[in-house]
């Protein structure tokens, strides 16, 4: 019998939709249940690609005897953390507070106010290497809320205080300068894994904001160290396991320090953010190399993750099903020598074999590899490679294809809007923009739809229930934003600068700190306020990017104003944790350049402004438009007539225009090109 989740749209809620626990939503609700029968909540959060999420739901939700004892003593709440990334924040603090550490699946058990009082992870079904079972967890809780109340409330109470007394100020008096800067390249520097490329050791992370960072500050400034990390890493990244070698595409992470294993999920945050940084990579040095992983990146995200309505989906699994039947990680992906030769034949095998470094013994699990470029073939026949390449991904194309996570997540599909829109400009291929427009268009017809308030997630074409967060207006600007600048239209400039009035209004506190849930959102026991950026950009650090782009586009004084009080917080963080706010170090390069605002008085697509999307300069602004109605669509074209009825450029910064020009090669220089 199908429980309460049955009804959402989430496709985690959905995978428990069957289980014996009598799963309720995250709901006022279920909250009032646990009132009416006097017992506590236990929440798990999780989410679909998630493979120790997947372990304990078979091991202990999916358990007959698990779920009755969980029925009687628990109001057990399911909560995608995707969908609700705001209670996922504030209980993953006090995980982290607690016990030192986090991860998912997060179990909680909170009071019927919702505080919580006991936390852990994966719990597993007996105990083991000193962790007790969940069994025990839950008789433990059911004892302790029972016998011990008084003590149970005073710990509950405790951690919320905790939680209270961290609000953060805006971090900083005034802007992130040459000096913080500085200081957060040194940092960078410090962490940098000289051999094998990247920052920290394992598990090993794809830096992509602070990628972008360096390829920024080296634009800026000429520090060749900069951009000497930014290429080694991606160079190292591309030709390591964490890169699918057939289909394109980055895993999430890798579990060594060298980039061989990963862990095979496959995010669309990461793959728009590594398109995009593979694509400036290019731009600033014009490698094959990263040309060529910024297309098959692009490529694999609209042939792996576009849904039917021309979103983007959330996330490939780790786990497929391997030739017994088994329910494995990394089985889509790997391979071993008796495996390629099925396929490739004695001769080919071996050659793929030494090119893939595929081994014997394995990289991987039960003799298994995951394909890389271990890089000491020498020169090789491109053409016999790309008949293996094809080879090889067809065979894998008939094995049993990892799950799909379909939801459409507002903030991840700007970041893929940003990327398909300048990968498909820079490379030439108009149906990357297309698709990059199609999202855009999802997301003003489902995600804003009546409401005129952005909506976190859709599937199938139809709004989820949960409100959007500040990482969503403030990424799908940014994606607009990009878009505007690509295809000329106007309309995209007006829709970020809707949802950047809503920033102002709704997440904006005192002396620019920022929030991640609007003032009129639902109340939890704290309002979540991230600065970080880990796996994307936080909310706080993209709206800063945005707005400060927006008030480039449009002179408004308002939307500069706040992103330099947002910014007072990279001020305070760059120079101590630089791998941790590496988006805010680029909205900081592009403030400390100006940033730079081209106007393009000519044919969108042509020469003039295809120089001025390429061109260097961080965060320069691209306004291309012709005839009388270009200064309508965009306030930067106003008064910018053409000079000798030519196509002409005009670039300024700070209220100061340089002389306009008609020449290509003239623009490119003034834009760093």
């Amino acid at each position: 019998m199908a429980n309460r989740l049955a009804q959402t749209t989430s496709p985690y809620l959905l995978q428990h939709a069957d289980n014996p626990v009598d799963w309720w939503p995250w709901s006022p609700e279920a909250f009032e249940e646990a009132r009416k029968r006097d017992v506590p909540v236990l929440l798990s959060v999780g989410y679909a690609s998630c493979h120790w999420c997947h372990v304990m739901a078979h091991e202990s939700f999916e358990d007959d005897d698990t779920a009755a004892y969980l029925n009687a003593h628990f109001v057990p709440v399911k909560v995608d953390r995707e969908e609700r990334p705001d209670v996922d924040a504030v209980y993953m603090e006090a995980v982290q507070a607690a016990t030192g550490h986090g991860g998912w699946p997060m179990t909680v058990f909170l009071t019927p106010d919702a505080e919580p009082f006991y936390f852990g992870t994966y719990f597993p079904p007996e105990p083991r290497h000193g962790s007790p079972s969940f069994q025990q967890v839950l008789e433990g809780v059911t004892t302790a809320w029972t016998d011990r109340r008084e003590e149970v409330a005073e710990v509950a109470g405790r951690i919320v205080a905790d939680l209270a007394g961290r609000s953060l100020v805006h971090g900083g008096d005034g802007v992130p300068g040459e000096s913080e800067v500085a200081q957060a390249l040194l940092g960078l520097t410090r962490e940098y894994d000289e051999q094998h490329g990247g920052f920290g050791g394992a598990p090993k992370f794809p830096p992509a904001m602070a990628v972008e960072f360096l390829l920024r500050h080296y634009a800026r400034t000429g520090a060749e160290g900069a951009l000497q990390m930014a290429a080694d890493t991606c160079a190292a990244m591309a030709r390591g396991g964490i890169y699918d070698q057939l289909g394109g595409g980055f895993a999430r992470y890798s579990v060594d320090r060298e980039w061989i294993v990963p862990h095979f999920e496959k995010m669309l945050y990461d793959n728009a953010l590594l398109c995009r940084v593979y694509a400036h990579l290019w731009r600033a040095t014009g490698s094959d190399e990263a040309r060529r992983i910024a297309l098959e990146t692009a490529d694999f995200m609209v042939r792996e993750l576009r849904t039917a309505e021309g979103g983007f989906a959330s996330a490939l699994d780790a786990d497929s099903e391997d030739a017994e039947g088994r329910h494995v990680e990394g089985a889509f992906d790997v391979w071993t020598p008796e495996q390629l030769r099925e396929v490739l034949g004695e001769d080919d095998a071996a050659f793929a074999a030494a090119y893939f470094g595929v081994t014997e013994e394995g990289t991987f699990e039960e003799g298994a590899s995951v394909l890389r470029l271990p890089g000491d073939t020498g020169p090789v026949d491109a053409a016999r490679v790309a008949g293996v390449r094809a080879r090889l991904l067809a065979a894998r194309d008939e094995r049993p294809h990892p799950g799909r996570d379909d939801k459409v997540v507002a903030a991840w599909n700007g970041l893929a809007i940003a990327a398909l829109a300048e990968t498909g400009a820079y490379f030439d291929r108009p149906d990357l923009v297309e698709r990059a427009t199609e999202a855009a268009d999802l997301l003003v017809r489902v995600h804003l739809g009546e409401v005129a308030r952005l909506t976190r997630t859709s599937k199938d074409g139809r709004a989820g229930d949960n409100a959007g967060v500040l990482e969503d207006y403030g990424d799908v600007a940014e994606g607009f934003l990009a878009l505007a600048a690509v295809t000329g239209e106007g309309a995209w400039l007006e829709f970020a600068g809707f949802l950047l009035d809503i920033v102002l209004e709704q997440f904006t506190g005192e002396g620019g700190q920022l929030y991640d849930t609007a003032h009129d959102a639902e109340q939890l026991i704290r309002r979540p306020q991230d600065p970080t950026d880990s796996a994307t950009p936080s909310g706080w650090t993209a709206a800063a990017g945005a707005l400060l782009s927006y008030a480039a586009y449009t002179g408004s004084e308002a939307h500069r104003t706040a992103a330099e009080g947002a910014l007072g917080v990279v001020k305070a963080l760059g120079p101590r944790v630089p791998r941790f706010v590496g988006w805010g170090l680029a909205v900081a390069e592009a403030l400390l350049d100006g940033p730079r605002e081209v106007a393009v008085a000519g044919p969108v697509g042509g020469e003039l402004h295809r120089t001025a999307l390429l061109g260097r300069a961080p965060g320069a602004v691209v306004a291309a438009g012709e005839g009388p109605g270009a200064g309508a669509e965009f306030p930067l074209l106003v008064d910018r007539p053409l000079v000798g009825g030519e196509p002409t450029a005009y670039v300024c910064r700070h209220f100061v225009c340089d002389a306009p020009t008609t020449d290509a090669g003239e623009l490119a220089a003034k834009l760093g090109g």
